[in-house]
């Protein structure tokens, strides 16, 4: 097998890592100093990504070619994964909480143990004789060697011990949480499901070697692509829930964008004057733009409209089987209208010299849904025949008597 090829089990999942990295990094900038959860996975992510990183065979090479040490790049890597156990340790402990003494004592501890663990690794080393450089194969190779065999043991069982009680602790609170943190904890389950798999296959290939058997072929050529996979799924697990909510988040907002489209537009007529935003403004600031507009306009439209207008309009919804909160939504929509067509007659007037009406009394009221009022504008049979009529439902006897009438 050529090197091209290992190329696909350590830089995919540590470009995946670093990009799950990266794309918390604003969250993390932001809380760093608040949420003790926020650098936990932020040293997760980055131990994560480091594993892959130092774990190619050509990374290996340098390390040891730079050491002067054969093998040198070992106790490096498993130096990062054990860290790697502690912080995933340290992760659940804050996430399940609890009493803040408890929670320090018990990280403490975790930070003791994989500490020694660390002490323990390079301890091997140097008491062990690895003269032969390997560079995919080290684990079985050195597996029956006096002080390696300890050495790959002692960072197995810190693999194998962390996974297995964070994947245990995730598991229970998948039936706590719903949404986009469900799916979260759901993937961040299998990743570790997977590592403990992943360590299943070292061990069944070193303890082969113990008994005098060969299947060294599990540890070089299986076990690399269980840890990519573990990787992707601990990735995903990570930032499904906060880029889930961001995307959803998105999709609403640009469907409201594009509901109160109509709703925009039949106001233009009302307050034509309105600030255009650069062209890289965000959708949030182009959405509260458009409903600010509305909301303007249905202000302006405050003296034109009619409750006579709104109360028929309603009734006859109704009497289409629409449903209660279709039928106000095509009654408020057929009000604008009926309001729109009062405000053009007015302006016509005032421009032969006839005086402006006067304010509406007391504060105007925010439509409920502008939604679906924008949709009934759009969709409604109601509003377009309303629109086909030459006369409205009921002209207003006054501007004085509707002014004081607000969109409910």
């Amino acid at each position: 097998m050529t090197s091209d090829a290992f190329y696909i089990p350590y830089l995919i999942p540590a470009a995946i890592l670093t990009l799950a990295f990266a794309i918390r990094l604003p969250v993390m900038i932001r809380f760093w100093r608040i949420d003790p959860n926020v650098r936990n996975v932020g040293g997760l992510l980055v131990l994560g990504s480091g594993v892959f990183y130092f774990g190619r065979p050509e990374t290996l090479a340098t390390i040891n070619r730079v050491s002067g040490i054969s093998n040198f790049a070992a106790p490096v890597v498993y130096t990062v994964l054990t860290l790697f156990c502690a912080s995933c340790l340290v992760m659940v402990i804050h996430w399940r909480g609890g009493d803040p003494l408890r929670v320090r004592r018990t990280t403490y501890v975790i930070g003791l143990v994989y500490c020694a663990a660390v002490v323990g690794l390079w301890g091997t080393f140097a008491l062990a004789d690895v003269p032969v450089e390997r560079l995919r194969d080290l684990d079985t190779y050195y597996a029956t060697t006096p002080w390696m065999r300890e050495h790959i043991l002692l960072y197995l069982l810190a693999h194998t011990v962390a996974c297995v009680i964070t994947a245990s602790v995730t598991w229970t609170w998948l039936r706590q949480v719903a949404g986009w943190l469900r799916a979260g904890l759901t993937l961040l389950v299998v990743g570790f499901l997977l590592n403990i798999g992943y360590d299943t296959v070292k061990l069944t290939a070193v303890i082969a070697r113990w008994t005098g058997h060969d299947l060294d072929w599990l540890s070089t050529y299986v076990a690399p692509p269980v840890a990519s996979v573990c990787a992707v799924f601990v990735a995903a697990g990570f930032v499904l829930p906060h880029a889930g909510e961001a995307l959803q988040r998105l999709w609403q907002d640009f469907r409201q964008y594009r509901s109160l489209g109509a709703f925009a537009d039949e106001l233009a007529v009302v307050d034509g004057s309105a600030l255009r935003l650069p062209r890289r403004s965000s959708l949030s600031r182009r959405l509260v733009q458009r409903r600010t507009r509305i909301n303007d306009g249905l202000l302006k439209l405050q003296p034109y409209l009619d409750p006579e207008v709104r109360r028929t309009a309603f009734q006859e919804a109704v009497a289409r089987s629409e449903s209660p909160a279709r039928a106000a939504a095509t009654a408020e929509a057929v009000a604008v209208v009926a309001a729109i067509r009062s405000f053009s007659k007015a302006g016509a007037g005032r421009s032969a010299g006839s005086p402006a009406p006067a304010a509406p009394g007391g504060d105007a009221t925010e439509v409920p849904n502008l939604v679906a009022v924008s949709r009934a504008l759009r969709r409604s049979p109601a509003v377009a025949a309303f629109r086909a009529r030459e006369v409205s439902y009921a002209e207003p006897a006054s501007v004085g008597r509707a002014g004081g009438a607000g969109l409910t």
